[in-house]
């Protein structure tokens, strides 16, 4: 692509040629829209192909249950770590699950240092509402002693590298780090509490999670009023985008969010093309996490 030159003239004006790069700079949408009056992406996807996604289980030793994805290049690892905690006092037998993600100049040179992003706070609370509206673990499932004592589990995600679709890529990274969750069985005697120290973790001595749902997503961004359906953007096509889908569901390809940011309107024609779509992609993350 880098030979490639597009020439533009003007009456009684010496022609202009640019490469590509330069034209993308300059145009990015009208570089876009040349691909997708071809039914194709600069990266060579076709509108509604996702990039390659990996998933590998614990990858954090420190870690009750971890997980590292990437989707195209994108990457984040997230770390759940269970604590004691106090209960609440309305729920005194609850504990508790605590979704964070976190976007730094690390990942990403459009993000800056200091308090968490508006974009990381978005999906942080997107994320903790689909944990909470599709009831994924039963919290009284980490109590420790009513009234007393409950386990918190803080699912901390962090983007080692960002390129686009931070949502799915989170998501996805929760539930599999969720799955390889396992705790020391711990006792409550007189408010003194004592974890069993044996280095070697089974049944006898720790306990995993009972997921109730696995809900996974799939992200379509909507491309200029042609409201052409981009399939997992990526960072250089969001930003040229006039509005985001997401489509999260569940096993039985049940919708447990959905959710639609930005000005761009959407037909009901367009939501439904985009959940079929999204129950194939989430039944191919479900056999990538199985597979591990």
């Amino acid at each position: 692509m880098a030979s490639t030159s597009i020439s533009v003239s003007a009456a009684e004006s010496p022609a202009f040629s640019f490469s590509a790069s330069t034209f993308q700079k300059l145009h990015p949408v009208e570089f876009f829209r040349k691909f997708i009056s071809q039914g194709v992406r600069p990266d060579g996807r076709l509108l509604e192909g996702f990039r390659p996604t990996t998933v590998h289980k614990n990858v954090v030793s420190t870690a009750n249950g971890s997980a590292m994805v990437r989707i195209g290049g994108t990457t984040v690892i997230c770390g759940v770590k269970a604590e004691v905690a106090e209960p609440k006092m309305d729920s005194p037998n609850q504990g508790y699950l605590v979704p964070n993600v976190e976007l730094s100049p690390m990942c990403s040179s459009s993000f800056r240092p200091g308090p968490p992003s508006e974009q990381a706070q978005a999906v942080s609370e997107a994320i903790n509402r689909v944990l909470k509206e599709s009831k994924v673990l039963d919290l009284t499932d980490l109590c420790i002693e009513e009234g007393k004592a409950v386990w918190a589990l803080w699912a901390d995600v962090s983007c080692v590298s960002y390129d686009g679709n931070i949502y799915d890529a989170a998501l996805l990274s929760v539930m599999t780090a969720l799955s390889d969750v396992r705790i020391r069985k711990p006792t409550y005697n007189e408010g003194i509490i004592k974890v069993s120290g044996a280095e070697i973790l089974d049944d006898e001595n720790s306990f995993t999670l009972n997921l109730a749902r696995t809900p996974l997503s799939a992200t379509f961004s909507l491309f200029d009023s042609s409201m052409a359906l981009l399939a997992d953007a990526n960072a250089a096509e969001e930003a040229i985008c006039q509005g985001e889908i997401s489509v999260t569901l569940d096993e039985k390809g049940q919708i447990c969010a959905l959710s639609k940011v930005g000005a761009a309107s959407s037909s009901q024609t367009l939501l439904r093309q985009c959940i079929a779509t999204a129950r194939t992609r989430t039944d191919e993350l479900r056999s990538i996490i199985r597979s591990q």
